[in-house]
């Protein structure tokens, strides 16, 4: 890497890369919408989409690599990237703000409603037995839908994965100490260890889903319970995923010796990305399991 750094605001070229990303996104939820509605072309526009979107992270990211290896970054834009991924984990925070407020909404509020809970409510005249009590295991109507049999057990799989996640994020910022140490054995052995415990902790998520699906009969079709349950671990299994990816990238980067302990953003980043999964985990396991 460049002994300096360059010293004004550096503009990169013309790029075609937010055009594919464009396009992949197009992709992926138009085949989505598809996929919803039993179309089959929604199955060939989704993967297409998520191709082209893996595609371009790995293009624009490796020239992002290429141009801070050059020293072409000056500290005005290493403080736009700190920026940027501060407003990027915002943005995430409210994602999964918005899907835990639908949680405390049907619980607090839709659930009573239908038991009859107000004085301006009529729907317990439609289902007289129905019982205000979460999760949703007596049906009112067995022939709309099929209910679970049984809710997951929080002290299975679930607290498991919570000491993963834990860990996980002990290992990281281990490594992390290794890096500003300038002690490499340290820093690879810390990021291995986050990788595996992040794999770990997926396996784990795919047996509990087949669990879920096989022996609980909690699918995505099983009410609101199983609805929630899919929306909130899957998007996060979905961020482990992408997170486990980003730190394989950079142990691979740590190997090659990229970073410095005076310059090592690009590690930075995704050990706050990994934190925040640890954080949304927490939550997770204590307002989708516990309670």
């Amino acid at each position: 890497m460049a002994s300096e750094h360059y010293e004004h605001y550096y503009v990169p070229p013309s790029s075609h890369w937010p055009i594919i990303g464009s396009v992949g996104m197009g992709c992926i939820m138009t085949g989505f919408a598809n996929l919803l509605h039993g179309h089959p072309l929604g199955h060939y526009l989704f993967f297409f989409g998520s191709f082209c979107i893996a595609y371009m992270m790995f293009g624009w990211f490796s020239d992002v690599i290429r141009e801070s290896r050059k020293g072409l970054y000056s500290a005005q834009m290493d403080r736009s990237f700190r920026w940027g991924m501060v407003w990027f984990i915002f943005s995430e925070v409210m994602f999964f703000a918005a899907f835990f407020g639908v949680l405390l909404y049907v619980r607090q509020f839709s659930v009573p409603w239908l038991a009859g809970e107000g004085d301006k409510t009529a729907t317990h005249l439609l289902w007289p037995q129905f019982k205000a009590t979460w999760p949703l295991l007596v049906n009112p109507d067995p022939k709309l839908f099929q209910g679970p049999k049984e809710i997951m057990n929080v002290w299975g799989i679930p607290a498991l994965n919570t000491l993963l996640l834990l860990s996980s994020g002990v290992t990281v910022t281990w490594a992390h100490w290794g890096l500003v140490k300038n002690a490499r054995t340290q820093l690879v052995l810390g990021l291995i260890l986050t990788v595996v415990l992040g794999l770990t902790f997926l396996s784990f998520q795919a047996y509990e889903y087949y669990e879920a699906y096989e022996h609980y009969n909690l699918t995505m079709a099983s009410g609101i319970y199983g609805s929630t349950f899919f929306m909130l671990t899957g998007f996060h299994g979905a961020h482990v995923t992408l997170g486990t990816i980003m730190l394989t990238v950079i142990l691979i980067r740590c190997l090659k010796g990229h970073f410095t302990p005076n310059h090592h953003f690009g590690f930075e980043a995704v050990a706050w990305y990994w934190h925040f999964v640890d954080v949304v985990w927490l939550f997770l396991f204590v307002f989708v399991y516990w309670l």
